[in-house]
């Protein structure tokens, strides 16, 4: 028998395994089919986007749980509003109609893992055994963030209210022990106005990827569009301190006896009202950070400790109830406010209340476009119009009893149709410069219009008279006023107004010192926290600035004393007074040389077109003009004196031997409209300097100067310095000269100029150019006087006529 029982027992295990996968694999394809988007919102493949949003707002008002009591009201709403998510998203639908995709995350090949979720479902499993869940609470499904609702809904939103962003998983472990904590400070920040959201890290891997969150579970903190990781423990009090360490700083102002009323008279400079919060606790309740963050771009809180006993004069004053939270809202009047609210039970909703119908001033002054927008909207419907009456005025004395009995009049004719409001007209002329039609107001004027365009078109009416702030006034602005209400076409003026200047510009200054202060504290929190992940970009950004930071000052500090020790020694051996000067316009030129030595080339057959003819526009070339008994003295001094203007690129240095081209002088000299016979007649033209502007065809001449004394009274120790200082600096400066483009000449030249040139005349030829370098600065200001020749004589032309002659 015992045998028997074995072997029908491996008979059946094989029978009851194959119908077993049989209904597993039946439920997977029932399962699998049954979830389809179009039948549960009762639309076709082919609708439109308008038919399937259509569909959803019908369907979700139908099976929402608060409406429906059915007990299958949740599941199914759960199912149309993932469905609408599926259809209403282009994307995730062209993967659900190829592939049966649900989700745009989810790669090719897995739809089907979604049949067997769903058949896990369907069994129970005991939770606290397995450490799973068996699907999401349809509380947290209404926190469900997406990556398109994440940027055009929960972005701008932030800068309104702060964000508690938790980021998760199906199969993460740590995100179910720290489940409990989350739920109760989503109950206990939510009805304070803190907005909730969590991203599901497996189906929007772009959102945590913009996130920056990278694993799960990981919570982040987003205000104004910053997010921040929270680092420490997951508990309730730790995560209500983040979220209120996450709002600016001195969102509200606490309040003593002792400068409430500097707090009160700021409605002036603020252009805002001002709130006083009464309440028994020492510290500003997170309830009041939120609401004042809300409206901090509105609206200055103040914050009063009843427990104090430096404000008694001040619950005096405003006759308190110490036994429940107070708020007084002031306005133009200091010391009567404007409204009161007392509860006990102080609820975010009953505070966005009051702040919202007391936004304004009850007669705002006009300081950027965005209040304009907002106190004087543009409606297209006549029933929904609004006027706005508008005071143009002066910050003077003289104008404010006018000022305040606009104000009076204001408060007294207070109507849902009516907005009164002031400008000044020094601060915002380009608009009152539009309503006056150009012409200079004297006295305040007032102007009823009606904003019809967002383009700036309106349609407005002057008060005749101006207004001082009388009684006729008034009466006189009242009766314009019912004539509007009983005829809208009374507004018989239009024009385009231009946009608003924002006077409180200058505030922003400090605005961006404040965020650049968070910012650094963003910066230390990842650095302490080892967020490294979003560190590098910053910290690449700043290794590379500190490197080439250091680089360019370590190659300077390499670099620049190789280049100026040359220049440091100039002056010292340069005693004489000549060369001090020179040194002097070395240091006032606008480019410092290149090189220690000036290049100058002789104009030869050659050289001469290039360096003349086809010169390029807006170079010039300077001609220095010789003689082989002056080339070797002509051309150091030459050196010498253009030295600190040899760094300009579009000057170039050349010299001309009068010797080989004596006929070219004259000939340039007699094209010229304004020539004189002197200058026909001068056979010598030895130290002449010329400017020549190859491109507009025209020249400036230097003449030489003779500075120095006889030759007969100048004693041998000039000649001494002069031969020296020419060993001196004939090696650097005047070598490219010498032995430059005419090396088959300037040697020969030179020797025998030495042999045949007397002490007398050296000298006289080495004064010739003394004043060459006050010429060429005024040649560099462009203050010479220009002659202009029609066309360049030719040097082979003068060469054949010199031969020739002789």
């Amino acid at each position: 028998m015992t045998v028997s029982r074995n072997s029908r027992h491996p008979r059946t295990c094989p029978v009851v395994l194959a119908i077993f996968l049989l209904i597993l694999s039946e439920q997977l394809v029932k399962t699998a089919s049954e979830y389809d988007p179009y039948k549960i919102l009762g639309v076709s493949r082919s609708a439109s986007q308008a038919e399937v949003k259509r569909a959803y707002k019908n369907l979700a008002k139908e099976w929402h749980p608060d409406k429906n009591k059915d007990p299958n009201a949740e599941d199914m709403f759960i199912k149309v509003s993932k469905s609408y998510e599926i259809l209403s998203n282009e994307e995730r639908r062209s993967n659900f109609d190829r592939y049966g995709q649900m989700d745009e995350n989810q790669p090719f090949g897995q739809s089907q893992h979604h049949g067997f979720r769903s058949f896990h479902n369907s069994f129970y499993f005991d939770e606290s055994f397995f450490h799973f869940p068996r699907s999401r609470d349809f509380a947290d499904s209404k926190y469900l963030l997406h990556h398109a609702q994440f940027n055009s809904d929960v972005l701008p939103d932030s800068h309104k209210r702060p964000y508690l962003i938790k980021v998760t998983s199906e199969w993460c472990f740590a995100c179910i022990h720290i489940e409990p904590v989350w739920k109760e400070t989503v109950q206990e920040l939510e009805p304070l106005g803190v907005g909730i959201g969590i991203v599901d890290l497996g189906y929007e891997r772009r959102l945590a990827n913009q996130l920056g969150a990278h694993r799960a579970p990981s919570i982040i903190g987003l205000v104004n569009g910053r997010v921040t990781f929270f680092h420490q423990a997951v508990v309730r009090e730790h995560l209500r301190q983040f979220i209120e360490d996450l709002l600016p700083q001195r969102l509200v102002e606490k309040i003593t006896d002792n400068n409430y009323l500097a707090f009160l008279d700021n409605w002036h400079v603020e252009n805002k009202p001002s709130i006083l919060l009464f309440d028994q606790v020492p510290i500003v309740p997170l309830l009041y950070k939120l609401t004042a963050f809300t409206f901090r771009d509105y609206v200055r809180f103040g914050y009063v400790d009843q427990g104090d006993t430096h404000n008694s004069r001040l619950l005096r004053q405003f006759n308190i109830n110490t036994y429940a939270p107070t708020m007084l809202l002031f306005k133009e009047d200091t010391e009567k406010p404007v409204d009161i609210i007392q509860a006990r039970g102080m609820k975010r909703q009953i505070m966005d209340e009051f702040v919202s119908n007391n936004k304004f001033l009850q007669v705002p002054r006009l300081v950027n476009q965005q209040l304009f927008d907002e106190l004087c909207p543009v409606k297209q419907f006549h029933r929904r119009r609004k006027y706005c009456v508008l005071l143009i005025t002066g910050e003077d004395q003289a104008f404010l009893p006018g000022n305040k009995a606009f104000l009076d009049f204001a408060s007294a004719n207070k109507k849902e149709v009516l907005r009164f409001a002031y400008v000044y007209q020094r601060q915002q002329q380009p608009l009152c410069q539009a309503l006056l039609q150009n012409q200079a107001a004297l006295s305040p004027q007032v102007v009823i219009l009606e904003r019809r365009s967002q383009a700036g078109k309106v349609l407005y009416r002057s008060m005749s008279g101006g207004w001082n702030g009388s009684d006729e006034d008034k009466y006189r602005l009242i009766e314009q006023l019912e004539l509007l209400q009983k005829d809208p076409t009374y507004l018989s003026s239009d024009a385009t107004l231009p946009e608003l200047n924002n006077e409180m510009a200058p505030i922003f200054l400090i605005q961006w010192m404040n965020a650049a202060y968070d910012y650094i504290l963003q910066i230390y929190d990842d650095l302490l926290y080892s967020n490294w992940r979003e560190m590098m970009p910053i910290l690449s950004l700043i290794f590379s600035a500190l490197f080439i930071l250091f680089g360019t000052v370590i190659i300077q500090a390499f670099s620049e004393p190789g280049e100026s020790k040359p220049r440091a020694t100039k002056p010292k051996e340069q005693p004489q007074t000549e060369d001090n000067t020179s040194a002097n316009r070395a240091s006032t030129s606008s480019r410092p040389p290149k090189k220690d030595f000036v290049e100058v080339t002789e104009l030869t057959d050659i050289t001469y077109t290039s360096n003349l003819v086809k010169l390029r526009p807006g170079h010039i070339n300077v001609v220095l003009v010789l003689t082989n008994a002056s080339k070797n003295a002509l051309l150091r001094k030459f050196a010498k004196e253009v030295f600190s203007f040899s760094g300009t690129q579009t000057l170039h240095f050349s010299f001309l031997n009068a010797d080989k081209h004596r006929h070219w002088m004259p000939s340039l000299l007699r094209s010229t409209s304004g020539h004189s016979d002197e200058d026909e007649e001068s056979s010598d033209y030895t130290g002449h300097v010329l400017a020549l502007n190859g491109y507009k065809k025209y020249f400036c001449l230097f003449r030489p100067v003779f500075t120095g004394d006889d030759a007969g009274d100048v004693s041998s120790s000039a000649e001494t310095s002069f031969s020296s200082d020419s060993r001196r600096k004939s090696r650097s400066r005047s070598r490219s000269s010498s032995h430059s483009r005419s090396r088959s000449h300037s040697r020969e030249d030179g020797v025998a100029s030495k042999r045949g040139s007397s002490r007398a005349t050296s000298i006289e030829v080495h004064h010739k150019l003394d004043r060459l370098g006050l010429w060429m600065e005024r040649l560099m200001e462009g203050t010479l006087p220009r002659l202009q020749v029609p066309v360049w004589p030719s040097l082979s032309e003068a060469a054949n006529s010199s031969s020739t002659e002789s």
